[in-house]
């Protein structure tokens, strides 16, 4: 089990960032098959990148959604290099190719992505009492006063990037 940091703590990541949430469901989880073929291509994927750090991926969490639908956190250096990940890499180049031969559009399996760029300083992050977690994980993790507060936060990062 991770430590777990007591009191208050934040994150900063130097520069721009991106944050990139994928995940799927299993819209018929009687298919099971399909599922499967979709659930399994992400862990090599996430082990190549922890791996390869200097492909441009920060970090990442997993997690679910709901029962059905598994969901993975990204922290990229910049959209280019997730872009050139997403399409020069055989590790996520082949299950894709893969996932449109066998699920295709029939509705069996949903797929979804969401990017972010994040501005730097146009963020903030406030942990309690928890391991080291998200973007903390994938920049650096510091203490935080108890009497901070949200608006101060996103005014001294602002400040700090300007």
């Amino acid at each position: 089990m991770p430590p777990i940091f007591p009191g208050r703590w934040t994150a900063d990541l130097e520069g721009d960032f991106v944050v990139f949430l994928i995940g799927m469901r299993a819209n018929r989880p009687w298919k099971l098959r399909k599922t499967l073929l979709v659930g399994r291509a992400m862990g090599p994927i996430l082990r190549d990148l922890e791996a390869h750090p200097e492909k441009g991926c920060l970090g990442s969490r997993q997690g679910m959604l709901g029962p059905l639908s598994p969901l993975v956190i990204q922290f990229w250096r910049d959209f280019d290099a997730l872009e050139r990940y997403a399409k020069d890499d055989m590790l996520h180049s082949e299950p894709w190719k893969r996932f449109f031969r066998v699920v295709g559009l029939n509705g069996d399996v949903g797929i979804w992505h969401e990017t972010f760029q994040v501005r730097a300083g146009a963020y903030e992050a406030v942990y309690g009492n928890m391991p080291r977690f998200g973007l903390a994980a994938a920049g650096e993790h510091r203490g935080l006063g108890s009497a901070s507060r949200a608006r101060e936060r996103m005014g001294s990062a602002g400040r700090a990037a300007a």
